[in-house]
């Protein structure tokens, strides 16, 4: 098993199943405690259900860019008051509504015309998943979007990167540090099942071990990832402990 495989599954032990996307209609506590403390639904691969909640995951995908997900939501919640978490009202919202609306998430100018702009593009689909090159030829969609929105909006099993993704496996050897999204993706779609509920999983936890290792005023080199993998990776294997535990070790 590969090492990036295994830290998957060492992730997934430690923090559990993580439900991601979040969303209104389900009813499931975060299960770390940290970020938004609703909407989640672990072990439930089903969602979304329907398109108003994909069209809210795709939202959610854009206003989180560059904030954190509290905000993104509290502009979600902002939408969801003026009914216009669908795309066909929020189309028809006026543009100071809707700037006021998505203004917690920060860069509201911009995330209002992103928002717009993307909301055509998923009307023109007429119901049917976009390709990563129609999303990435949305203004103000990238990289991360993109393939969020592919993965947890319509269960597309490609591996979203962000800037914990590179942070944490750069400190760890697997990927330079000034390696290009596609660069570190390449990595993981190489040594990583093509799983969408995997890829969902890793991503999430990514998130989640970041928050608790990487944050600010705390010491990185103290993350338990990088005390067990950051030598040699290559030479790690997988062994079963006791009680069915999984755990590391160097060989």
């Amino acid at each position: 098993m590969h090492p990036l495989l295994i830290i998957y599954h060492e992730l997934l032990q430690r923090y559990g199943k993580q439900g991601w996307w979040p969303l209104f209609a389900c009813v499931g506590g975060n299960p770390t405690k940290t970020g938004s403390l609703q909407g989640y639904h672990p072990g439930d691969y089903s969602y979304p259900k329907n398109e108003r909640q994909q069209f809210e995951i795709c939202a959610g995908a854009i206003l989180t860019q560059n904030t954190a997900w509290v905000n993104a939501e509290q502009a979600l919640i902002n939408l969801r008051t003026l009914r216009a978490v669908t795309p066909k009202s929020l189309m028809t919202l006026p543009d100071q509504a809707l700037k006021k609306a998505v203004m917690p998430a920060g860069y509201f100018n911009q995330k209002a015309k992103k928002i717009r702009e993307f909301t055509q593009c998923y009307l023109s689909l007429q119901g049917r998943a976009p390709t990563r090159e129609e999303l990435l030829a949305v203004w103000g969609i990238g990289n991360e979007t993109a393939d969020s929105i592919l993965l947890y909006a319509y269960k597309i099993p490609v591996f979203v990167v962000d800037a914990y993704t590179k942070r944490i496996f750069s400190n760890l050897g697997f990927v330079d540090a000034d390696a290009e999204y596609d660069e570190v993706q390449e990595i993981f779609t190489r040594h990583v099942p093509a799983d969408m509920k995997i890829y969902q999983e890793y991503h999430a936890l990514i998130v989640e071990h970041a928050k608790r290792h990487y944050g600010r005023g705390l010491d990185w080199k103290q993350c338990p990832l990088y005390r067990k993998y950051r030598r040699a990776p290559e030479k790690i294997s997988l062994r079963w402990g006791s009680a069915g535990s999984l755990r590391a070790v160097a060989w």
